[in-house]
């Protein structure tokens, strides 16, 4: 019996040994009695795999020491620029708009012109007061010559009273003439040099209003060119010019629309003269300075074009300390938080000019920090933006000033007691 039971084992044994490569109709996969093959591929790749990770690291490391230290990226960089605000000097009711948003416009360019009304009739009152001032102080250089005139003529009858009166003294003795007819020519004497006196005290009056003056330069001439001045000033500025020329955005003005002075109507982006803010972290700012180079790419274009600056300027404090509601970060619940810092970088105008960019734009930004012989503190500069679209004003005050200046000055003396070079007081 039990060798009966040993030998179905044996033949069982064997059985699953000789079967054991076979393949298997269940599952449809053939079963190896040996996987030696397998292990020797997987430790292969494995080995593979282990040296590819070694050449990386390897690889970045080179790259790192060589020049990855020295660049320092962020995406969080925009464009920026001017925005210049179109504001009304005067009061006034909309009576054109000559431009819309993103329509480009010229430096003095019309843009918008209010109503003339009012003001044309203030500076037809200050026309006629600067000539009646000019006509006025004219004549008081006429008047010099007339007083001088009257001065000789009151020495005149001084000079007569006095012979008169020398010539009945010396026959006063011999009686031909009454000691009343000598007491008389004594008195007209007197009479004579009291009205000398007067002439004199006239014409010295008269030389005080205008000696070392013009008619230009009066006084009063003066304070009537400053009303017209003023005046014109009002009517010119109802027509409001583009102080530069770029782009027009946030139109808000409409035609009859009343504004008053400091009132936003319009704004002007001069998109030549746009610059990169990035927002690098503190960290990275350790070796970074002015005048490093930097190249940027814009999302709107792709990676495939480059833009090319320098930095220009660090601002003065991170974001979150000129923030409406800043940090406090002295109380208890405080929590650190890594800052970021604006960065001024300069693009080339050459590069704008084939790809122009707009405010707000995102930029991705990577400078080279590898110079670090730069400082982060730049010198004291003077930054200057001036346009000279309203100067014309004052030009052209001028000239109507000394157009009626000389329209109204009296002929003769006047004209001749004028300076041989004149010249209106400048605006």
């Amino acid at each position: 019996m039990n060798d009966t039971i040993t030998t179905d084992r044996t033949s069982s044994d064997s059985a699953k040994s000789n079967n054991s490569g076979v393949h298997d109709a269940r599952t449809g996969t053939s079963q190896n009695a040996t996987p030696s093959g397998v292990s020797s591929k997987r430790k292969l790749w494995l080995a593979l795999l282990g040296i590819a990770v070694v050449a990386a690291g390897a690889a970045y490391g080179s790259y790192y020491i060589i020049s990855g230290q020295y660049h320092q990226s962020t995406d969080d960089a925009y464009v920026n620029g001017n925005l210049v605000q179109l504001t009304p000097q005067v009061t006034g009711t909309v009576n054109s708009v000559n431009a819309d948003d993103t329509q480009i416009v010229k430096m003095g360019d019309p843009l918008v012109k209010l109503d003339p009304a009012d003001s044309r009739i203030a500076l037809l009152n200050a026309e006629a007061a600067l000539g009646q001032a000019v006509r006025q102080v004219s004549t008081l250089y006429v008047n010099n010559d007339y007083y001088a005139a009257n001065v000789a003529q009151r020495q005149s009858d001084l000079t007569r009273a006095q012979d008169d009166w020398k010539r009945r003294l010396a026959v006063e003795s011999t009686g031909a003439v009454s000691a009343e007819d000598v007491s008389h020519a004594r008195d007209a004497v007197a009479a004579a040099q009291a009205s000398l006196d007067a002439a004199r005290q006239q014409a010295q009056s008269n030389h005080a209003l205008t000696d070392r003056t013009s008619i230009e330069q009066h006084p009063n001439v003066q304070a009537a060119a400053a009303k017209l001045r003023d005046a014109y000033l009002d009517y010119a500025r109802n027509t409001l010019p583009a102080p530069v020329t770029g782009y027009v955005a946030q139109r808000s003005v409409q035609v009859g629309e009343r504004v008053a002075p400091g009132t936003p109507l319009m704004a002007i982006v001069p998109l030549d003269g746009v610059w990169v803010d990035a927002n690098f972290k503190e960290v990275q700012l350790r070796r970074m300075r002015i005048g490093q180079p930097v190249t940027m790419t814009a999302d709107v274009y792709g990676s495939s074009v480059k833009y090319h600056g320098h930095v220009i300027g660090f601002s003065a404090g991170t974001g979150s300390a000129f923030a409406t509601l800043p940090a406090q970060n002295a109380t208890g619940n405080w929590i650190k938080i890594v800052q970021r810092l604006p960065v001024r970088i300069a693009l080339d105008q050459k590069e704008l000019e084939v790809h122009p960019l707009r405010i707000g734009l995102s930029m991705s930004v990577d400078a080279d920090t590898r110079d670090d012989s730069g400082t982060q503190l730049a010198a004291a500069v003077n930054t200057t933006y001036r346009t000279d679209v309203f100067e014309q004003y004052g030009a052209q005050a001028d000239a109507e000033i000394a157009k009626i200046i000389e329209q109204n000055e009296l002929a003769g003396q006047a004209k001749s007691a004028r300076p041989a070079t004149m010249k209106v007081a400048a605006f």
